[in-house]
């Protein structure tokens, strides 16, 4: 049977292994598994949004509102934008499909970072768009700007904070690449992590509101990470009413569940769960900053609720990654990306004691 000659070349999205496959495969009892792979909050879901989720589960017979009014609310409260300027997606990597295919075409080009989200790749070669990027894994801007000028890509996508390395980009850096992005080009800004970012650190924090000031850029967020939905699959863009508009006929009619729905509606009035996630990663990343120091190898600061460890010649992250696994402790290997690394979620105290202890024996 013949198919799309666009999917030729095309890999699977590779997703963080779940539990019950550590537990099939290598025999660790289901509560001896650690899973630092996904990038999923530790603390799982607030106490508020689980009893909601309850509350609701008798009418999972009956179709969401289609038009998410309460939840296009909630955001346009939070961010101080109108309504129109918001779409709800099943995730936001839906929303990123949706630009991919309002946008993109066979001949088109789209600009990224060498290393970043693998989805912006995925749903543009679907469409047959060709892909560049750029030198280096950081997002610079002397490296973006240059090949927008030659180029003048139909999207490009700043991931920041940057998924899967965790760095991420200052304010002034973001808005330079606006400032000179053609009309024409969308400018995607990633901001999936953007809650961790700000709190560590203003400089490395943008708005929906200041996305806003310009009529060719994107901002899109999620409900996975510091809210803590990641299995509730809501994430939001916000841009101009005419790109929403684009974008609107593309989605299809109840996107998400009657459940996801009520559990982002109160995930946005808990802001204290968000507030005590934040807070956990700042308390534990310091651990594995030292960890590395103290074992030689490199990390990269992270603006997330990860953090990525480099290693060289001397040790092997597809090994490393391996090893944890056979021990019941789930992590990223980033040989895919071409990087000799491990991105590993910063957990609660006692998984990253479990992460430690396993690391010592396996290093040992």
């Amino acid at each position: 049977m013949k198919f799309n000659k666009e999917l030729d070349d095309i890999k699977v999205y590779e997703a963080g292994k779940p539990i019950e496959l550590v537990v099939r495969e290598f025999g660790v009892a289901p509560e001896e598994v650690v899973k630092l792979a996904s990038n999923e909050n530790p603390l799982g879901t607030s106490p508020r949004v689980a009893e909601t989720i309850r509350a609701h589960a008798d009418k999972a017979h009956l179709y969401p509102d289609d038009s998410m009014f309460e939840l296009k609310e909630a955001l346009s409260l939070r961010f101080d934008v109108r309504e129109e300027t918001l779409i709800i997606g099943a995730g936001s990597d839906q929303i990123l499909e949706f630009v991919s295919r309002a946008k993109l075409h066979p001949g088109a080009k789209v600009l990224m970072s060498r290393v970043t989200f693998a989805m912006y790749e995925i749903y543009a070669r679907q469409q047959g768009a060709e892909i560049l990027r750029t030198p280096d894994w950081r997002h610079r801007p002397e490296e973006f700007l240059p090949l927008m000028k030659e180029h003048r890509p139909e999207v490009v996508y700043l991931c920041t904070p940057n998924n899967p390395t965790g760095d991420a980009m200052r304010r002034e850096e973001i808005f330079e690449i606006l400032d000179a992005s053609d009309p024409e080009t969308l400018v995607v800004v990633d901001g999936a992590y953007m809650e961790y970012a700000a709190a560590k650190d203003s400089d490395y924090a943008v708005t929906p509101r200041e996305i806003l000031e310009y009529p060719n850029a994107l901002y899109l967020g999620t409900f996975s990470k510091a809210y803590g939905l990641g299995g509730m699959r809501v994430g939001y863009g916000i841009a101009r009413p005419e790109i929403i508009r684009a974008l609107m006929k593309l989605r299809p009619p109840f996107n998400i569940t009657s459940l996801s729905l009520a559990a982002a509606i109160a995930a946005c009035g808990d802001e204290e769960f968000v507030a005590q996630s934040v807070r956990l990663h700042q308390e534990q990343i310091d651990r594995y900053e030292a960890y590395a120091r103290e074992h030689g190898f490199d990390y990269i600061e992270s603006y997330t609720n990860f953090i990525t460890w480099s290693f060289g010649e001397e040790l092997n992250s597809s090994d490393l990654a391996e090893a944890l696994l056979e021990r019941g402790v789930i992590v990223r290997d980033l040989a895919s990306y071409g990087l000799n690394a491990l991105r590993i979620t910063v957990g609660t105290p006692e998984q990253n004691d479990r992460l430690f202890a396993v690391m010592d024996e396996v290093l040992g």
